[in-house]
């Protein structure tokens, strides 16, 4: 008789939260708007004064984001696999910062009283890019909150 294994595999996860004083619909469509995208989806503590961005805004559409950091442009790259307006995006993301693979992330939007608490979950980060993702995305959901919070 030969014994069976099962293996569990965890998968590399980070998660990272914000409360900001606007509706969920507000936020998930800061998400989703090039012109809005360009202007918070940034490291501020890097210098980052832009990015450029495209969207195809449609589950499998793909999108570009290049932020302008000081030690040149850094571009991003991926394809939504989930639009659930106002509730939920979930989209691969590549990076040169985030391993030769794509990763996944998923943006949930919780309506609490007149804000929104927004929750990044970023799955299948290599272990050396866990810790910088944590510090970006609490980067770029402090500069969500300045652009359309109050």
């Amino acid at each position: 008789m030969s014994a069976v294994a099962n293996a569990v595999t965890s998968v590399p996860t980070i998660t990272v939260k914000r409360r900001i004083a606007a509706s969920a619909q507000e936020l998930f469509d800061a998400w989703l708007n090039p012109t809005a995208l360009a202007e918070w989806m940034r490291p501020c503590s890097s210098g980052s004064q832009r990015s450029d961005v495209k969207v195809d805004a449609r589950e499998g559409g793909a999108f570009e984001i290049v932020m302008h950091v000081a030690s040149g442009p850094v571009r991003h790259t991926g394809v939504y696999q989930t639009i659930d307006a106002p509730r939920c995006l979930v989209f691969t993301w590549n990076s040169p910062h985030a391993g030769q693979n794509d990763s996944l992330v998923t943006v949930e939007f919780r309506p609490d009283g007149k804000a929104t608490e927004v929750v990044v979950t970023h799955e299948r980060l290599p272990e050396a890019a866990q810790a910088g993702h944590v510090g970006g995305w609490t980067e770029i959901l402090e500069s969500l909150a300045k652009t359309i919070g109050a």
